[in-house]
């Protein structure tokens, strides 16, 4: 009975296993290589998959996604004789599992040695500062080589990129220099350019002041000429419409006479040779007054017609001397001037000599 018991147990166990091995489940974005004996047989797409078991068997599985391999820093030489390390990152995808498990024996390897080889000879045609700055000429080329050479290989070659340029160290300073002179030059041009710019334009904001300053100047000139010649216009058309006669305006002239002796700083006071004729026309003014009554204690006052070096003068004429009291009002009678008296204010002689 043991035996026997033996035996089913046996042969659960490999039906088991069996089963185990005949039923495959190939992940999405997958696939695996089946062998039968040794050779190839056919490919397990993403699924469930039924194989023989005992005679077929899984090779390998193999990721169909796109992948991302970096490549570590190799050293290359440009055509100016300078040793630049290089860093590139290959984007591939596996088309066709088969080529990639079968023509190749490793890809990854061997696209590496590939890229490698393909980086220094387009690196050894460009200088330097060409090599700098053609990143994407040397991507392009890159690409087209490893794309051309690994399609038999059963795989597509993205994208390529090169991650890292890194001259040689003393290099690396002569360019820190000659960027940073090349900085400050252009710090100097912006700089010189800018004050050049301020000063045109405080010249220029300068010029407008000057010439608005002038033009107002200008404007202020002609408008006080012209209230100038409005104030004469109007002073002559008032002596005009009012008939002075010339006994009057002597008059007014002798109320200006105060108005020379102003101020705390005179000690000369010059009088013009017009005060003579000034003085004659305001002695014949107050004869014509004495002449009608108008003079004191009923005398006459003589005005002299000229002046005349005399001890005394025959009658004075009092006129008040306070600058702020302003020219008297006079009554114009008959050709002849009469002056309003102020009993209460205090007058001083004037000697028409």
């Amino acid at each position: 009975m043991e035996p026997v018991l033996i035996v089913l147990v046996v042969l659960v166990v490999v039906a088991f296993i069996a089963l185990i091995k005949t039923i495959q489940v190939i992940p999405q974005a997958s696939a695996a290589i089946v062998e039968r004996f040794g050779r190839y047989t056919r490919t397990l797409n993403a699924g469930l998959n039924i194989v023989v078991p005992f005679i077929d068997r899984v090779r390998n599985r193999i990721d169909l996604r796109e992948q991302v391999v970096p490549f570590p820093p190799q050293p290359v030489i440009t055509q100016d004789n300078l040793v630049v390390n290089i860093d590139t990152v290959i984007y591939y995808q596996v088309t066709d599992p088969r080529a990639a498990t079968y023509e190749v024996a490793s890809y990854i390897q061997a696209i590496e040695q590939l890229t490698v080889t393909t980086l220094r000879n387009i690196i050894g045609s460009m200088d330097l500062e060409s090599t700098l700055t053609s990143r994407e000429v040397i991507n392009a080329g890159l690409r087209g080589v490893l794309d051309e050479a690994t399609g038999k290989w059963g795989i597509r070659v993205n994208r390529v990129e090169l991650k890292a340029i890194e001259p040689p160290t003393s290099i690396q300073d002569s360019m820190e220099k000659q960027m940073r002179a090349d900085r400050d030059k252009r710090a100097a041009i912006l700089t010189a350019e800018g004050q050049r710019q301020a000063q045109i334009l405080k010249a220029e904001g300068e010029k407008q002041a000057d010439v608005l300053r002038a033009e107002g100047e200008a404007q202020a000139a002609v408008l006080r000429a012209d209230g100038e010649a409005a104030a004469i216009r109007t002073v002559f058309e008032a002596i005009h419409d009012g008939d002075a006669d010339q006994k009057l305006l002597a008059y007014q002239y002798l109320q200006t006479l105060p108005e020379l002796a102003k101020g705390d700083s005179n000690k000369l006071w010059i009088i013009p040779s017009e005060v003579g004729d000034a003085l004659k026309g305001l002695g014949g003014a107050f004869t014509g007054l004495t002449g009608n009554g108008g003079g004191a204690n009923g005398g006459a006052i003589a005005a002299p017609s000229v002046p005349q070096a005399a001890p005394a003068a025959p009658a004075a004429t009092q006129v008040p001397l306070d600058p702020a009291a302003g020219p008297r009002p006079v009554d114009v009678e008959k050709g002849a001037a009469r002056p309003r008296v102020d009993p209460a204010r205090e007058y001083r002689k004037i000697d028409p000599e």
